[in-house]
């Protein structure tokens, strides 16, 4: 790899789908690459195909690996062997075996240290489903690869408007079930270091929805407030997290109240995501936070109704690669302030005078 421009491993998607659309229409402006060395895994034949048929200006380089990639240049890792065929529109299970074999090249080769970060096109979630994928969408499986052992936060994001889910990918009927005290705690811990470490926010200020409509109406519309959710926020108030509320998500989003904080903790996907795509559906952007890999996607799905029409939007995904890219930046920066921490200083009293001096002991990251 040449340079040391951030290496980002991007996935293909589902290839009937609107990710390379996406993708080639992003890196068609050469100013990305002063920016970011990009690297798709994928197919270039499949990646020939769209260019084609979509008339896109895009160029790439054919590499067998990241470590061949060169800066100023969009490159093609092949992960597949097979004979892929296009169809746009169309879920079919070779396009989303496709789709897993890409995934599972950008791991392998982020684990050896190839790329600095992923950006994953949109995938078909039935299609995708098999033996080696039995996860309800990216989140889980990059948690299950990469997570080593930490636990990730979806959140939706345009500019400082977060929004992030305690409960994801399950059935309604699940929701109120899954919602813990305890899981309420622990997506709270991490959304407020993510917004401190991954975002600069010194004392982050969260926002935190109802389950119930009217906030549970004291009771008469559901417990899980009084029982679950104020408890919870209560314990992480007292270890430092400035949460609000719960506030009910009608009133909440319709007043604009969203505006006077950091992030919004929704308890399930479509409390959050609804009215988070009514407002920032073209350019906003899903990132995996909690990782030690930083992962983002564009917002939007794989957008059959449009695919192969070439009238897709790119600024969603060019969103996730800036975002991927601030992310990196701020993480590689704060690694290195803690690298070098300052020396304890402290006051000896003697001889009744009081002299600085500097302990031999560092502080502790």
């Amino acid at each position: 790899m040449e340079g040391d421009k951030i290496r980002i491993g991007i996935t293909q998607g589902d290839i009937n789908g609107v990710g390379y659309e996406v993708i080639l229409k992003t890196f068609a402006d050469p100013v990305m690459f002063d920016l970011c060395t990009p690297i798709i895994y994928g197919s270039p034949k499949v990646a020939a195909y769209h260019r084609k048929a979509l008339d896109l200006p895009t160029n790439f380089s054919i590499i067998n690996s990241a470590s061949e990639a060169v800066n100023d240049r969009l490159s093609v890792v092949n992960c597949t062997d097979d004979e892929v065929k296009v169809e746009f529109s169309k879920p079919d299970p070779e396009s989303g075996k496709a789709a897993l074999g890409a995934l599972e090249r950008a791991v392998e080769e982020y684990r050896a240290g190839l790329i600095d970060v992923i950006v994953t096109a949109p995938i078909n979630k039935h299609t995708i489903h098999s033996d080696s994928f039995s996860f309800p969408g990216h989140t889980e499986y990059i948690e299950e690869r990469l997570g080593n052992g930490s636990k990730s936060l979806m959140i939706l994001m345009k500019n400082d408007f977060r929004m992030a889910l305690v409960t994801t990918h399950i059935p309604v009927r699940e929701i109120a079930t899954s919602i813990t005290k305890e899981l309420i705690k622990e997506k709270l811990a991490i959304f407020h270091d993510c917004l401190k470490r991954d975002f600069g926010i010194g004392a982050p200020r969260i926002a935190v929805l109802a389950l119930n409509p009217h906030a549970g109406d004291g009771g008469l519309l559901g417990m899980e407030e009084q029982e679950i959710i104020i408890p919870a926020m209560k314990e992480m108030t007292e270890q430092g997290v400035l949460c609000y509320g719960p506030y009910a998500a009608d009133g909440f989003m319709g007043s604009g109240n969203y505006a006077h904080f950091d992030g919004i903790l929704a308890m399930y996907h479509d409390q959050g995501l609804a009215p988070f795509k009514a407002l920032a559906m073209d350019d906003g952007v899903n990132y995996t936070a909690g990782l030690p890999v930083v992962r983002t996607s564009p917002a939007h799905g794989t957008a059959y109704d449009i695919a192969g029409k070439g009238i897709a939007s790119e600024d969603s995904f060019r969103q996730a690669v800036y975002l991927a890219i601030d992310i990196f930046r701020n993480r590689m920066r704060e690694k290195m302030i803690h690298s070098n921490p300052l020396k304890k200083q402290y006051y000896e009293k003697r001889d009744d005078s009081d002299k600085l001096k500097l302990d031999t002991i560092e502080e502790e990251n």
